[in-house]
């Protein structure tokens, strides 16, 4: 996370989001292969494609991947949802939007996909047939500066909508995701409400925060249940996770001092593993058992064996890698890869996204 004193609260959500984590194109680039390492050149597919690339989601019924942008935050506003062929990284559509797009998720029906715009405290419905923004919210309430509270992660389940605010004390806003209305909010999660998944093992919604700790929510009260932090005494700030229901472990990732992926055990609320080395976005994969870690400072996507987590693979590249999604099939490896930023918030180049075929 970049940490400055006089950072604003808009400029934090930016550090925040750049640590998970279009210029005007005459004509869309072709996609094109590139060797990123010598064992890795049959299989992984990348293509430049615009600048602020964040989270991605696939709706196979549509063959359809769609990533969010929130292009420059210098000198642009609005941003762009992406629409590309998950197999050739073609571009198939784009939607422009009036605000930045940053979170992401799909509904299981693929009719609908949800993006955060972080900096105006909002939630937008989209069509995937189309790509229209159907609705938005605005959330209420202000910061200490007077910006709108941001809003991070997006979880989908049991038709609503859990979004993680980044504040002191954090929280999560919870939205009916077929009226897109405010339903209520879960309070005091912790210091900027980052990651948040859902556990089919033990029936419970994560939610990860700076103040590294992972609140234990039961979804169908909202009441945050227990509290999990490491028992080392050390300092950590939580940002995305995994789970493999299988053997009940919880992977979360630390990229700030700690720089270390932690293994909860579900049963216990223990760390039970230290993974060493900087890790950012963080995959689960049921169908290869493969948990996969990208290191945006090392430049590298790891590829884990679940159990042993002895490391399988690791892909090169020469920028930063960033937001991870498997396809529903567990063959393919989608990745969002980052340009450097520059003390004016601006970037050295636009960005990339990458496929990796995994068999």
């Amino acid at each position: 996370m970049r940490s400055r004193n006089v950072l604003s609260s808009s400029r934090l959500v930016i550090a925040i989001l750049s640590t998970l984590a279009l210029p005007t194109f005459t004509a869309i680039a072709a996609p094109s292969s590139q060797s990123v390492s010598q064992p890795t050149a049959k299989v992984v597919n990348q293509r430049q494609l615009g600048d602020g690339l964040y989270e991605l989601a696939v709706i196979p019924q549509k063959n359809a991947l769609f990533i969010a942008s929130a292009q420059s935050f210098k000198g642009v506003n609005g941003g762009v949802i992406y629409r590309l062929d998950p197999n050739t990284l073609a571009t198939t559509g784009e939607t422009h939007t009036d605000l930045k797009n940053f979170g992401m998720t799909a509904d299981e029906d693929g009719k609908f996909i949800y993006t955060t715009n972080s900096l105006d405290g909002a939630v937008s419905k989209i069509d995937a047939q189309d790509g229209k923004v159907l609705q938005r919210l605005f959330f209420k309430g202000k910061d200490k500066d007077g910006d709108p509270v941001g809003a991070r992660e997006i979880l989908l389940h049991d038709r609503q909508l859990y979004i993680g605010r980044v504040t002191d004390p954090g929280y999560i806003s919870v939205v009916d995701a077929q009226t897109m209305t405010l339903k209520g909010q879960i309070e005091h999660v912790g210091k900027w409400v980052t990651g948040i998944i859902y556990s089919p093992l033990t029936q419970r919604i994560y939610a990860a925060s700076g103040s590294g700790e992972i609140a234990v929510i039961n979804p169908h009260n909202n009441k945050i249940e227990q509290r999990w932090k490491p028992d080392d005494g050390r300092k950590y700030l939580f940002l995305n996770m995994a789970e493999d229901p299988s053997t009940g472990h919880l992977f979360v990732t630390d990229n700030s001092e700690a720089k270390t992926t932690l293994v909860f055990d579900e049963h216990t609320g223990k760390v039970i593993k230290r993974l060493a080395g900087d890790a950012l976005g963080i995959k689960f994969n049921a169908q290869r058992h493969e948990i996969y870690i990208s290191q945006r400072e090392s430049k590298k996507v790891l590829q884990l064996d679940a159990v042993s987590l002895a490391e399988k693979h690791a892909w090169s590249f020469t920028d930063n890698p960033n937001s991870l999604f498997v396809s529903a099939d567990g063959k393919t490896l989608y990745v969002t890869l980052k340009q450097e930023f520059n003390a004016d918030n601006s970037t050295k180049g636009p960005d990339s996204i990458a496929r990796i075929a995994l068999d």
